[in-house]
């Protein structure tokens, strides 16, 4: 599933590529993908609004309209979009007034689209924790020092913290050398700040990178995004750790693999 860098460079290639166009045509090829309103609908409530702005919250992409309307868009775990788009397995097109197309795919259907008065309303953004970039190291530290839950399934909880899943935890883990399974109370002080650190180290580079193209993530512009090459632990499971070359152990934690080295994560 696209994590925090994934959505944000997205975003940024969003607001370049279409603030400012007007929708002129909502083409619907499958549905399923729409949550709210019904279909005709959605289609017709898009038409003749300008895009005003793109934003992020956590993993959720909110593309803001003219008439203060938003169109939210959770990519879950297939879901792609695609500029300049020419609606080849496409499940949704939006066609723009200089003639161009913005493609919406996802080949399991597990993505969602709505069209809303006020994406602040919307039930799973009222849920949300904190981002790891809105937090001071201070205030992480408090959110931990009480959580009897494990540390990796703890950050990749997005009602604890945002943004963070399974790939950008197990890398941060790493370069903190904390074992997955400590729980969060256990961590000192010293170790709490380190985490911290590498969490928002991580996120900005895997950002700076264009995200990392694992599965079906990739560019608005259909390129791969980059951040594979710099992976520690993740995907790596028995190729030998990159600073003690123990082989890196996979075991599965809340129905993910977790990935980590048993030498260096204590």
């Amino acid at each position: 599933m696209p994590e925090l860098p994934e959505v944000e460079t997205v975003k940024r290639e969003l607001a370049q590529a279409i603030v400012g166009k007007k929708i002129v045509e909502v083409i619907i090829n499958n549905p399923k993908v729409i949550r709210q309103p019904k279909p005709k609908e959605f289609s017709e409530g898009l038409k003749n609004l300008s895009v005003k702005e793109i934003l992020r919250k956590g993993k959720l992409l909110i593309i803001q309209l003219s008439n203060g309307k938003s169109l939210a868009i959770h990519l879950k775990m297939t879901g792609q979009l695609i500029f300049p788009g020419d609606g080849s397995n496409s499940r949704v097109s939006f066609k723009f007034s200089d003639g161009k197309f913005m493609d919406f795919r996802d080949r399991r259907l597990f993505a969602e689209l709505s069209l809303v008065n006020d994406w602040r309303e919307l039930k799973f953004i009222k849920s949300l924790g904190p981002e790891p970039f809105d937090l001071t190291q201070s205030e992480f530290r408090q959110m931990l020092i009480k959580k009897n839950s494990k540390i990796k399934p703890l950050l990749m909880d997005q009602n604890f913290v945002s943004g963070i899943g399974n790939l950008y935890a197990a890398e941060a883990l790493f370069r903190a050398r904390i074992h997955p399974e400590r729980k969060a109370s256990s961590l000192t002080e010293k170790e709490t700040n380190l985490l911290f650190k590498e969490i928002n180290g991580t996120l900005h580079e895997a950002i700076k990178s264009k995200g990392s193209s694992i599965d079906q993530y990739v560019q608005l512009d259909g390129q791969r995004g980059g951040y594979v090459k710099y992976h520690k632990v993740y995907g790596r499971q028995n190729k030998p750790c990159l600073v003690c070359k123990m082989p890196i152990k996979r075991i599965s934690m809340g129905g993910r693999g977790t990935y980590f080295c048993p030498r260096c994560q204590k």
